[in-house]
């Protein structure tokens, strides 16, 4: 032993396992160390409490089959067949020790004769390496020891099987069994449950199925009915499997191969389901699946290759010689083929499917859901699911059709067996397959049938259609079928209390309306006028009422949904009909409790408010408020309260309005409001030249008492604006009427030969000064006791709408001085707000007369020739 490396004299702390019943024990926790005593190699664990004592002195040898799992696990067999096991605190340490071990075994092999030093290839030239006695009640307990001892190696496990099944040992145990019985040996009995499971656990699956064949299965089942974990109890595990009952022929089934493979497969899951359930490992459940799906797979291939199998097990729904129980087992069968079917591959499921169809499969699901035996309603709606899992495009096909040659669709069937089936199982199925068979997103996921063996059976069935028929499918639903489907929902309007719902109810409302949420997120449009006729958001919030808590969420479920859309037509529902008062009423029962229900209704409150839903907003603050101000153990109806403020202009943080701004030069603001403070942003500030004509221009008095000098230039035209007389009043008619009479007694050579600054006043005109031809006269403007009426009447039009006045009647100095260059005009005139207003005194050839411009020669002239 001098060529081992001893591992380092520091210890590797680790704790110790052993395997007893099938459980791991702990040992205690210690140092482990390697060590060469006298020519031996050992390992020995000293106790981390009392390092005196040995946790675990074992010597190495060849046999030992030790093996190293993960970086810090060492797990062996021993000498008396006890499994042990040593888990190490560092992969270092585990390493270390898994090094002298593994060095210690090579050593002994290579000091060992040829004997001992076989490799696998040469054991297994040997036709039996693994000897085991003729198995007898006295020697139980040596097969079992040897047993484990041969099990604890790979090559072992291999060896055993090999030996197992070629002297046909199973054979000869199952006898024992029935003779320990006899003479009542518990301990016997016990010992050979511990055989039978040490068998199945090699995995060998030649070996499982020679345990399940007819010969050795009841022997089998009846060693494992003694456990010794529980000696006081006994299964029945071949009373179950004796009773032939079980198996029913629907069809007689010619090949008996066929059978022989249906009754291993039925007992193999018998046994992974029942019998080893509790002891099972991975590796031994992969196996029992495997050979139970290959199984399955050879059998479904067996049947439809059957001449006239599936032609006679269809015919049995159509005889009318077949009895109920005859159809029934007949559905059955139908039922366990379809649940086969769920764990084969795509193209052996499609082509069992693409047979049955063919055959009558639908028209089987039809019978079964409208049978009055609730078995047969189970079985119809567990082979309607299947299918429509496969393919509900072929369903729908089907459904159309039924629809076209005015048959009773399947649709109307699952409707049906919706509102009266009393198995709350077979609802949730009816449920889910009428949200399926209606969803149109499905459609195109299951049009695609290039890998499927349908094609033939879809295009015979899609030709008699249009292009589209989900589309069609849908329409028909909603105009002859929706009305029935939530005719309870619309029944609660004529109910007073909905306190006395009884269990199927409340399970009929909670599916409704989960379709009805599933229906206006894929049936937008088409739900809307469904749901607006009948008023169904009212009944769902009489729901919200009801003692039963998980359908009020589903209630609430509902309302969040809609919301949710954010769509105007939903909103108006919730917001017309006053549906906020009942969910509010759930707060106040549930407040401050931090229950599922209360938390829905708040959540619903805090994403109208993150969402900023005005309507709603507006809605809940206006109707509730003083229901949301008495909620203030969260912040969210008071958020409610202050946005709605803020959407009406008021803010109880700041001084002044929402319109209250920092005013800046460099920013926009708005026209000033009744003479407050505030500016409406949006009309750039006024620059000097505008703010010196708004403060002198309205002020007649001034213009008065300081007439003004106009100098024409040399072509004729102005420079300076001109100061003009307003209008009279146009409630004043009298005093129009006299100002119009005055000008028109006018000559036209008056006009014509009038000096380019004539002045308009309520006497004729002289030959004063201020009348000279003299394009250097000084024009003066006389006020008259009609624009001191103006004046007045102006005041009275601010005071009344201010605001209107002064977004009609401003004006800029330089536009006007624009317009007056553009006419050619020595001056620029002003119109009153309503001459403005009117396109026909503007175009008119008397009002033009009565315009209060100052005319050069040349205008007046130009005038004649346009206007005639």
């Amino acid at each position: 032993m001098a060529l081992v490396n001893i591992p380092q004299n520091d210890r590797k702390r680790v704790k110790v396992y052993e395997l007893r019943n099938n459980d791991w024990f702990d040992r205690g926790t210690g140092f482990c160390t390697g060590q060469v005593v006298e020519d031996e190699s050992k390992i020995y664990v000293e106790s981390e409490d009392h390092p005196d004592r040995i946790l675990l002195e074992t010597k190495i040898s060849k046999d030992d089959g030790y093996q190293k799992q993960q970086d810090t696990l060492i797990v062996w067999t021993s000498s008396n067949g006890t499994d042990m096991a040593l888990s190490f605190q560092e992969a270092e340490g585990c390493a270390a020790i898994w090094e002298f071990v593994s060095q210690v075994q090579a050593h002994l092999l290579a000091i060992s004769g040829p004997d001992d030093a076989l490799s696998d290839d040469a054991m297994d030239s040997f036709p039996n390496p693994v000897m085991l006695p003729f198995p007898e009640l006295g020697n139980l307990a040596e097969i079992d020891q040897m047993m484990r001892v041969a099990s604890s190696s790979p090559q072992g496990r291999d060896s055993l099987s090999k030996f197992v099944i070629a002297e046909d040992y199973i054979s000869k145990l199952v006898p024992l069994v029935e003779t320990a019985e006899d003479l009542e040996a518990l301990p016997e009995l016990h010992r050979l449950s511990n055989i039978m499971k040490m068998l199945i656990l090699l995995n060998d699956t030649h070996l499982i199925e020679f345990m399940v064949n007819d010969a050795n299965i009841l022997g089998v089942v009846g060693a494992l009915e003694y456990d010794a974990e529980f000696p006081h109890h006994k299964a029945n595990h071949r009373e179950y499997l004796r009773d032939s009952r079980r198996f029913k022929e629907v069809v007689p089934i010619k090949e008996e191969a066929t059978k022989t493979k249906i009754h291993s497969t039925w007992r193999l899951q018998y046994l992974k389901d029942v019998v080893l359930a509790r002891i099972l490992d991975d590796p031994t459940f992969s196996v029992l699946n495997s050979l139970i799906f290959f199984n399955q797979v050879d059998i479904v291939n067996q049947l439809q290759n059957a001449e006239g199998f599936l032609k006679d097990l269809f015919g049995i729904i159509d005889s009318c010689e077949a009895t109920l129980e005859k159809k029934k087992d007949a559905v059955h069968f139908i039922q366990q083929c379809c649940a086969i079917a769920k764990n084969l591959q795509a193209p052996a499921r499609g082509q069992l499917y693409n047979n049955f169809v063919q055959n009558g499969l639908l028209k089987v699901i039809n019978f079964a859901l409208l049978a009055d035996d609730v078995s047969f309603r189970i079985a119809g709606s567990d082979i309607l699911v299947a299918m429509i899992d496969h393919d509900p495009a072929m369903v729908r096909a089907y459904i159309y059709k039924s629809i076209n040659e005015n048959k009773i669709a399947l649709t109307d069937t699952l409707i049906d067996l919706l509102l009266n089936e009393v198995d709350l199982g077979v609802k949730a199925q009816a449920s889910d397959a009428i949200k399926v068979l209606l969803d149109p997103q499905s459609a195109p996921q299951a049009a695609d049938t290039a890998t499927r063996a349908n094609t033939e059976f879809l295009s015979k069935i899609r030709s008699n259609g249009q292009a589209n028929p989900q589309e069609s499918l849908v329409q028909s639903f909603y105009d002859n079928a929706a009305q029935k489907l939530f005719q309870p929902l619309k029944d609660l309007e004529t109910r007073e209390s909905v306190q006395d719902l009884t269990l199927g109810e409340v399970s009929l409302f909670i599916h409704l309306i989960e379709i009805l949420m599933f229906f206006i997120r894929q049936h937008l449009y088409r739900s809307k006028f469904f749901i607006a006729a009948d008023g169904l958001p009212s009944r769902i919030a009489q729901l919200l009422a009801c003692p039963q808590k998980h359908l009020k969420l589903t209630a609430l479920k509902f309302f969040r949904t809609s919301i949710g859309l954010q769509d105007p037509f939903f909103n108006e529902q919730v917001t017309k009909n006053f549906l906020f008062e009942p969910i509010l009423n759930i707060v106040y029962e549930t407040m401050p409790r931090d229950n599922l229900l209360n938390s829905a209704c708040l959540e619903l409150f805090e994403f109208i408010k993150r969402e900023n839903i005005k309507p709603m907003i507006a809605h809940v603050v206006e109707n509730y408020r003083q229901k949301l101000e008495d909620i203030n153990y969260v912040s969210v109806f008071e958020e409610l309260i202050l946005r709605y403020d803020q959407m009406q202009g008021y803010n109880p943080d700041m001084e002044g309005t929402i319109f209250t701004q920092e005013e800046d030069s460099n920013t926009q603001t708005r026209p000033r409001l009744n003479g407050a403070s505030q500016r409406w942003q949006g009309v750039r500030e006024m620059d000097a030249a505008e703010e010196e004509y708004f403060n002198t221009s309205d002020d007649e008095d001034e213009l008065a008492a300081k007439p003004k000098v106009l100098t024409p230039s040399t072509n004729g035209a102005s420079p300076v604006p001109r100061p003009l007389v307003d209008y009279p009043s146009d409630d004043d008619e009298t005093a129009a009427d006299v100002k119009i009479h005055d000008y028109d007694t006018r000559s036209p050579s008056t006009v014509q030969a009038g000096s380019p600054n004539t002045v308009l006043a309520d006497t004729p005109p002289s030959d004063s000064p201020a009348h000279s031809p003299s394009p250097k006269s000084t024009p003066v403007i006389s006020h008259s006791p009609l624009e001191r009426l103006s004046e007045k009447r102006r005041r009275e039009e601010d005071e009344e709408d201010e605001l209107g006045k002064l977004s009609l009647t401003k004006r800029r100095g330089s536009s006007i001085s624009a317009a007056g260059s553009a006419n050619g005009s020595p001056a620029n005139f002003l119109r009153r707000k309503k001459s403005f207003a009117s396109a026909k005194d503007a175009n008119g050839g008397k009002k033009i007369a009565i315009s209060l411009a100052v005319k050069s020669p040349i205008d007046v002239e130009h005038g004649r020739d346009h206007g005639g």
